[in-house]
């Protein structure tokens, strides 16, 4: 069975159960905004994290980030696809938020030498290294994860989770890769006419079904790569280092050959650090039919639109994942109904600390199932100090104030 290209809605009547709780010790906290230094517009998805890269986070959709570490940190570094990074000193005062401007990057390769290049030759190299260039030893990463739906301009959901992700070498097979949730919670909104809720099966086992350079199958397979048409992009930098950019559509018209995008590959390692997915809606069953796992009868679904972004990040010998962000929006409509409600789910993951190499699998009973609904395993819950310590991607400011709202 050919396996889905990317996040699976599940529509169905908002529920509520419980959640464990698990609690971490990190002392010191760095907070900022992110902008670039020419526009001085707000950068989102910046990476932000510590010199060691043992500890990390992402800027949210407004720029803002708070990176917690365990050691008082001298210095932070700072990156975005485009931008040169940056090394920041938080200076002596942690308690005043950092301004930071990145400055685009500039590539200085001959375009005609990069144009000449084969896009299919580099993908395939790239592919056949994948063993090589990322990381051969068992990790366990400790990861956040949010997801939130939207009728129309109005947050009717919004969950949360800390979860561990082991990751076996990439040299392996991916059976036991396995993801068990620390803590969660999820806010619902409380309106009776808000009785349809869409929600993401397996949540956080997007940081294992959407892991492309392990799961080869989905796209990074020499077999499904015939099936695309290449071409090779302008150029450009992540963390300082030379990508090749190369976009892909459809060659053929095949039932899971529906994706165009984009690929970012190292100059020099050839190694896959970006992947940004599109699903095709030419033919809106066959994406509704990617899209939709279940729904209560009576409802149709009518997909618009769907994006998926894959990072990997680069620590100087090997690369492992770090960011995952999808979002899909649809309209929903009862058949004895005359108007549609327009919907928006996003979710994204991020990395943020290496717990340990080395690591054993999780326990059998800890495992959360990609076939669970995350809706399903968290409780309500209002706490303003949830979170404690642990790293989050921060809510935006529109964000927050839908959570505000949904704990009312």
């Amino acid at each position: 069975m050919k396996a889905k290209m990317f996040i699976i809605i599940v529509l169905s009547i908002f529920m509520t159960t419980s959640s464990r709780v698990m609690a971490q010790e990190l002392r010191y906290a760095v907070s900022g905004v992110v902008r670039d230094a020419q526009t001085n517009r707000r950068l989102s998805q910046a990476t932000v994290t510590t010199l060691d890269g043992s500890e990390t986070t992402v800027t949210n959709a407004d720029g803002h980030f708070t990176l917690k570490t365990g050691k008082r940190p001298s210095a932070i570094f700072v990156s975005c696809l485009g931008y040169n990074a940056v090394r920041v000193s938080p200076g002596d005062d942690l308690s005043k938020e950092l301004k930071i401007r990145l400055t685009p990057g500039t590539i200085t390769l001959n375009e005609l030498i990069v144009s000449a290049v084969n896009p299919r030759e580099i993908v395939n190299s790239a592919m056949s290294k994948i063993r090589n260039n990322y990381s051969r030893d068992n990790e366990l990463l400790r990861c956040f994860y949010r997801e939130t739906t939207q009728k129309g301009k109005r947050y009717i959901y919004v969950a949360e989770a800390v979860a561990d992700v082991f990751k076996c070498g990439y040299n392996r097979f991916t059976g036991v890769d396995r993801v068990a949730i620390r803590k969660g919670r999820k806010l619902v909104n409380t309106h009776k006419a808000d009785t349809l809720g869409a929600k993401i099966q397996g949540g956080p086992t997007l940081a294992i079904e959407l892991d492309l350079v392990k799961n080869t199958e989905i796209l990074l397979s020499f077999d499904e790569m015939q099936l695309y048409d290449l071409r090779m992009e302008a150029p450009v930098t992540i963390e300082d280092r030379p990508q090749f950019v190369i976009s892909f559509q459809p060659a053929t018209i095949a039932d899971h050959v529906l994706s165009f995008g984009k690929m970012y590959i190292d100059q020099q390692t050839l190694a896959f650090t970006r992947v940004e997915m599109s699903l095709d809606m030419t033919d809106p069953g066959r994406a509704a039919e990617s899209i939709l796992v279940r729904k209560p009868a009576g409802v149709r679904f009518k997909p618009r639109e769907l994006t998926t972004v894959v990072s990997y990040r680069y620590d100087g010998q090997e690369c492992r994942m770090h960011y995952l962000h999808s979002d899909v929006s649809f309209f929903c409509e009862w058949k004895k109904k005359l108007f549609a409600s327009p919907f928006h789910v996003e979710a994204e993951m991020v990395a943020t600390d290496i717990l340990q190499h080395d690591a054993k699998p999780i326990a059998s009973a800890e495992i959360f199932s990609s076939h669970d609904s995350f809706y399903d395993k968290v409780s309500v819950f209002a706490d303003p100090l949830f979170w404690e310590d642990y790293n989050i991607i921060l809510p935006s400011e529109s964000l927050e104030k839908a959570i505000d709202k949904l704990k009312k």
